[in-house]
């Protein structure tokens, strides 16, 4: 594998590459297990209020610039990067899959709306191998078997949608049982691939306001949403301490 330049961000990092889809398919080929974080500011600042995130957010073999305010500071800082949506990259792997033969697993949503998805997906793709499915609303006994089918199966690519930060503590947690696996959070992009929510249109996507439609949909975010000044308040006292010590 060719080296990756890492981007700094809040004591984090993200990885900067021109193509994360063949990034990923080359590493799937080669077996080398992936733990994939998408970064956004939300969860940028929620690194900075739990360690134990922050570690896990550093230690991922491939961090992608999933947020608007992530691309917009690096860009600020002279850094050519472009926005890579997780919901996007995932599903860009699932035509992936149906290609190689390589077997997915998902995880998430309510009562049957992963299953919708599988559904939707094998009859928009014949080929695509879809090794197991569950719901993201499980207890012990239910995890319990999740965990069995995936150490039997040993799928390629598993896709985990339990919200920010648990399936990121999730999959670090579980993904010694598919060592060679990609693993994927995805939040509530199960909701969207089943229909049940919408995405913003592609003009609000392209000038990084997607932000303001999920605002508009689910108006009881606005909490959520205060993560963005705060973000923003963050990298800029992070960029004027550094210019201090630089001039000093």
């Amino acid at each position: 594998m060719q080296s990756v330049e890492k981007f700094s961000i809040l004591d984090l990092h993200v990885h900067l590459h021109d193509n994360y889809r063949d990034w990923l398919e080359q590493r799937l080929a080669q077996n080398q297990g992936t733990h994939v974080v998408t970064l956004n500011a939300e969860m940028a600042i929620q690194a900075q209020k739990n360690p134990q995130l922050a570690a896990l957010v550093r230690n991922a073999e491939v961090v992608v610039p999933d947020g608007a305010g992530v691309v917009l500071y690096a860009r600020s800082q002279g850094k050519k990067v472009d926005r890579c949506p997780g919901i996007e990259l995932a599903e860009s792997l699932i035509r992936s899959a149906a290609r190689q033969g390589w077997r997915i697993f998902l995880i998430g949503g309510g009562e049957g709306i992963a299953q919708s998805v599988a559904a939707q997906w094998q009859a928009q793709f014949p080929d695509l191998a879809i090794a197991g499915v569950h719901n993201g609303y499980f207890d012990r006994a239910e995890e319990e078997i999740i965990l069995s089918q995936l150490q039997t199966i040993q799928p390629d690519l598993i896709l985990v949608g339990l919200g920010v930060p648990r399936q990121e503590f999730w999959i670090q947690s579980q993904r010694s049982l598919c060592p060679h696996a990609t693993w994927i959070g995805v939040g509530g992009s199960f909701d969207v691939w089943s229909g049940t929510k919408t995405r913003a249109p592609k003009w609000l996507r392209d000038n990084h306001l997607e932000w303001v439609y999920r605002l508009y949909q689910e108006p009881w975010r606005w909490r959520r949403m205060l993560a963005l000044p705060y973000f923003v308040w963050c990298v800029t006292l992070q960029s004027l301490s550094r210019m201090f010590e630089f001039s000093r």
